[in-house]
């Protein structure tokens, strides 16, 4: 444990913060990323939604609930924080705007398999992946032990299966080899 907890802490905060919500030691943030999911693809397979108007309707009700919590700020005679940290230069942001570019392509790309080509088993398998992803390593962490401890049982076992197919079954061919080459040159 203690080997877990300083290479924990060595961690930078965002990669911390995704481990925990794909073990679920975040439960909540787990289950509003799962939520999250669902609602994107019901949105867009069920109701076929396009996937400019979901994301157009995410950044108005984000812009929304900023001015709504500026404006109450302001009526409860609190200043505003204050938001000077938060300039980037322009080279960062062009960087940043092609990643970006590049992930929505590759998203509007996989939606569009899954959507209009109605190859629902991409999501069955989606769905599948994800669940998996966030389930094997709690339960790894979980029983761990017992899954070590089976595991060297498995390979005790393959080993014993491997000594014994190379006894008989290797070593016989040998055997007939090399009875095989005596007997050619006992005819030469």
């Amino acid at each position: 444990m203690s080997s877990s907890s300083t290479s924990q802490s060595s961690l930078p905060v965002s990669d911390a913060l995704i481990r925990d919500i794909i073990l679920w030691r975040k439960k909540k943030q787990s289950v509003l990323v799962l939520l999250i999911a669902t609602a994107t693809w019901v949105l867009m397979e069920v109701y076929h939604f396009n996937f400019v108007t979901v994301i157009s309707w995410v950044i108005m009700f984000i812009v929304v609930l900023l001015f709504l919590w500026a404006n109450i700020l302001k009526l409860l005679g609190k200043d505003p924080p204050d938001m000077s940290g938060l300039e980037m230069s322009e080279q960062l942001a062009f960087e940043m705007a092609n990643m970006i570019r590049a992930w929505i392509e590759e998203g509007i790309r996989w939606m569009f398999r899954v959507s209009a080509e109605r190859e629902w088993y991409v999501f069955a398998g989606t769905v599948a992946g994800i669940v998996m992803g966030m389930t094997v390593p709690v339960l790894y962490m979980k029983y761990e032990d017992n899954i070590k401890r089976h595991g060297e049982r498995v390979k005790g076992q393959a080993r014993r299966f491997y000594d014994t197919v190379d006894e008989k079954v290797v070593k016989n061919m040998k055997n007939k080899v090399v009875v095989e080459r005596k007997e050619e040159k006992k005819v030469e």
